[in-house]
């Protein structure tokens, strides 16, 4: 992960709890970082995790509830959450500032609730209602919630469904079945309330004979498996998704009632498994479910057969109750497991690739029984076979035809225009997403290389290239993942052969970074920057405001012309771009330290910071799609920081190099004078080369690009805002040196007017002759004579040498501050790039001793705390 991505994510986290204060993100950035671990979340660290939070707190019986309740629904990534709450419960200080902060939000809230209560009355006028009338609405209200007690939740759940789906499919609505489906219960094939048998010539029960009441309950027992009440055997309300329970004669002989209550089970499972295949052949829940009910209906339709064999024996007065519970049992393992299938994939809300998580667990979980194994190897099979054409459509041709938004890649509605214009835009990370809940857990591991297969075709689809997979082969459910696998590791094999060939080859994408990029935003040609800064660096000198951006545009371009990047195809592709903020706001914007300094610095209005052009100026690139899928936003906008940090540098270097050749003039001056007008030149590192990565897919082009540029980053310290500054306030010591430097120079012109003069004497008039060579060499001599004088007293009088002294011990001051640093961080977090820095900076070993004295002041700071901590030891 890379430093701007976990400075994000920690800040995201930071606002979503609404916590402020403390020690800002930086620590908690150690914190994750020092916790992250390569091994998977195992069942048994889950468990552990759950059991020690569990303890922890005050209420463990509702947090148990509650981790039940959402393992039910098949939550994904709950066992890592767990585990991170766990880590959590350790940390002291953590745990300290997290329930500070909740205390304190809780105070506030209490107290908006005390000082928002003052402002409401209750009105005094309110209308009354007779005992009578209030009885007939509790009536009313008693008849409407028992009538609509399971009918009004599935109509809203059809309703919220159905909107979600339109609003994701506007140009293809979802199909609606008409009213009367759902409201003729009849059509069901579940038991209808108030509706059973007529009771009007009823004999009771129990002044029958033993076997007659046998015959009688077996005829009540083939109604009530098929969803029909009998006379003796009635069944009761649905409470909510509650299983079906019935009511049996208490007068029935004890005897017969036991093995009625072992046969009701199989009405229930067959109650519980009609509602579901009627209520999930709504259009609303998805092809998977559609599915699904169709297998568990061919299923039912056996059961059915089954029954009417029973029923023939019963006319022919072959079956008895025993004989019944003995060919009924078979059958009711098959139900239970329907019945709980029905249950689960019910209460978890399961569609699309939840539910086929769900099968595939359950038929894994019966691994001891093959019976039941089998039946839901059936069932998974069933369902699995709309899932699997959607997904030979990604993987194969690059399409996604998903109306009821079941698959585990979503489509979002982008233009890939935008894409390089604007930051925000993440095409190729938004455009098509992994839907986390809709991954089936057998291709859990192979989520990724499905959503870039698809992706890589998408992109060549939309350059205009039909394209369609060689390999391409019917994917069908099966025990043995291998067999699936293989068949998406092939399809993405020649998905990411077709595109990045199509990059590399006819886009031509290695021009484009080690041609252009490189030359320009990494300052790799280095003749073309030589004309440019000679050309601009007047008009860069300026206020932004006062910069005519055309001027420096006509410039480039003639820069362009004039050096070896005349020969470059993509030269024209090459903008000027002045930036609202300099490099350091830029780079706090991006790495969103919560301090008050950067507060302040992040805060401030643009027009109050006044910017030269040297400040704002940076390069930009024209990037045309599918280019910009590499090149993107973000990437220039990380090379447009590497850009304006080295050009700066190159800058304060040419002034630096400007002071050297001046300072062959000071030669000339008298030694005591010469001795202080010596300059020191800053040398700026080139970037490493890092452009040798090969890759086999365009991930990997993306992933190496991003963590090249990031390294770079890193390389140059600006991720980094201390050492940031720290190099900040010495390139601010380098500039100022050089102005002072140059409003001393510019005080002795009188040899640049004698050198003129003598040009022009020697061309207007001919050449001189002896006399006045001889005059002019006395001349020369004089002149310098008078300028040496003039240094010595600008010396004398100006405090020339303390001012030199000055920026002297402030150089030295910042850059054995700025190794000191480098020191620490290299050994803290083992960045052996900064290693490399200090060697290059220190190179002769002049601040090796003054930094091992200040290592050694650290350490004598610190020693103090030693003997305390030995006291308490003993």
């Amino acid at each position: 992960m890379s430093e701007f991505r976990i400075h994000h994510d920690v800040n995201e986290l930071l606002s979503l709890l609404h916590v402020h204060g403390g020690e800002g993100a930086e620590v908690y950035i150690d914190l994750l970082q020092k916790n992250r671990t390569p091994y998977v979340t195992t069942t048994v660290s889950a468990h552990s995790a759950k059991v020690k939070i569990a303890e922890f707190s005050r209420t463990p019986e509702d947090f148990l509830k509650k981790y039940d309740e959402l393992k039910s629904k098949n939550t994904r990534h709950l066992d890592s959450l767990v585990y991170l709450l766990s880590k959590l419960t350790e940390d002291k200080e953590t745990l300290q500032y997290l329930q500070q902060n909740a205390k304190e939000r809780a105070e506030l809230a209490a107290n908006a609730v005390a000082s928002g209560s003052t402002n409401f009355s209750i009105s005094s006028s309110t209308s009354k209602i007779s005992l009578q009338e209030l009885e007939e609405l509790r009536k009313q209200l008693g008849s409407v919630t028992a009538n609509s007690n399971v009918q009004q939740p599935l109509e809203l759940t059809r309703k919220v469904l159905r909107d979600k789906q339109n609003k994701k499919n506007s140009g293809q609505p979802v199909p609606v079945f008409p009213s009367w489906v759902y409201e003729r219960p009849a059509l069901i094939g579940d038991f209808l309330i108030g509706t059973s048998l007529s009771t009007d010539t009823t004999v009771p029960i129990g002044t029958l004979p033993l076997a007659s009441q046998e015959s009688v309950i077996v005829e009540d027992l083939l109604y009530v498996l098929i969803g029909v009440d009998g006379r003796y055997v009635t069944a009761q309300p649905l409470v909510g998704r509650q299983n079906r329970t019935f009511s049996v004669d208490p007068n029935l002989d004890l005897s017969i009632k036991e093995l009625v209550t072992r046969i009701l089970p199989v009405a229930a499972s067959y109650s519980a498994v009609t509602r579901f295949i009627e209520e999930k052949s709504s259009f609303e829940y998805g092809q998977v479910n559609h599915a699904l009910a169709a297998a568990m209906r061919t299923l039912i339709k056996e059961y059915m057969i089954l029954i009417t064999q029973l029923e023939h024996l019963q006319r022919q007065g072959l079956l008895s109750l025993q004989k019944l519970w003995f060919y009924i049992q078979p059958t009711m393992r098959t139900l239970e497991i329907l019945a709980s299938l029905a249950t689960s994939v019910d209460k978890g809300e399961c569609m699309g690739g939840s539910t086929l998580s769900l099968l595939h667990d359950k038929t894994f979980n019966y691994t001891g029984d093959s019976q039941a194994q089998e039946l839901c190897l059936y069932l998974t099979k069933a369902a699995s076979v709309p899932y699997f054409e959607i997904l030979e459509k990604w993987i194969y041709r690059g399409i996604i035809n998903d109306p009821y938004s079941e698959f585990m890649v979503e489509e979002h509605k982008l233009q890939k225009e935008k894409i390089q214009e604007d930051y925000n835009d993440k095409y190729w990370d938004q455009r098509y997403t992994v839907v986390q809940q809709q991954i089936p857990s057998f291709l859990q591991k192979m989520a990724d290389k499905i959503l870039s297969t698809g992706k890589y075709l998408n992109v060549v689809r939309e350059c205009g290239r039909d394209v369609t997979c060689p390999v391409a082969k019917e994917v069908i459910y099966t025990l043995k993942e291998r067999a699936y696998v293989e068949q998406i590791e092939k399809a993405y094999n020649y998905a990411s052969k077709v595109l990045l060939d199509f990059l590399m080859e006819e886009k031509e994408l290695v021009a484009h970074l080690s041609r252009s990029i490189k030359h320009y935003f990494l300052m790799d040609q280095g003749d073309f920057f030589v004309h440019f800064m000679d050309l601009t660096e007047e008009e860069l000198k300026k206020p932004v405001d006062d910069i005519i951006t055309t001027r420096l545009e006509a410039l480039l371009e003639l820069a362009l012309r004039m050096s070896t990047a005349n020969t470059d195809p993509f030269k024209d592709d090459l903008k000027i771009d002045l930036m609202p903020h300099d490099l350091i706001t830029q780079l706090l914007r991006v790495l969103a330290i919560e301090t008050k300094q950067e507060k302040a610095i992040i805060s401030a209005d643009p027009t109050e910071l006044t910017l030269s052009g040297l400040e704002a100026f940076s390069f930009d690139y024209i990037v045309k799609w599918p280019l910009s899928l590499i090149i993107n936003r973000k990437a220039l906008t990380r090379y447009q920081m590497l850009f304006r940090h080295m050009f700066y540098c190159k800058h304060v270097e040419r002034q630096l190099c400007n002071v050297w050749i001046s300072n062959k003039t000071a030669k000339q001056f008298s030694l005591h004078s010469a001795k202080w007008y010596g300059a020191s030149t800053a040398r700026q590192s080139l970037l490493p080369c890092q452009w040798h990565f090969l890759a086999s897919n365009i991930d990997d082009v993306l992933s190496h690009h991003t963590s090249f540029l990031d390294n770079c980053l890193k390389d140059c310290m600006l991720t980094n805002p201390e050492l940031l500054k720290i190099f900040s306030k010495l390139m601010s010591v380098c500039v100022m040196f050089t102005n002072c430097m140059q409003r001393f120079t510019q005080s002795m012109k009188l040899d640049d007017e004698m050198d003129r003069l003598t040009l022009e004497h020697g061309t207007m008039l001919g050449p001189p002759t002896e006399e006045e060579r001889a005059e002019e060499s006395t001349k020369k001599k004089l002149t310098n004579k008078l300028l040496a004088e003039h240094a010595d007293n600008f010396h004398l009088t100006s405090g020339f040498e303390a001012t030199i002294n000055k920026f002297d011990t402030n150089f030295s001051m910042h850059l054995l501050d700025l190794l000191d640093k480098l020191s620490v961080y290299s050994t803290n977090d083992c960045e052996h790039s900064m290693l490399n820095i200090i060697y290059r900076l220190d190179f002769n070993g002049f601040y090796t001793e003054r930094l091992e004295h200040m290592s050694a002041e650290r350490s004598q700071k610190a020693a103090p705390l030693l003997p305390h901590t030995a006291i308490a030891a003993q």
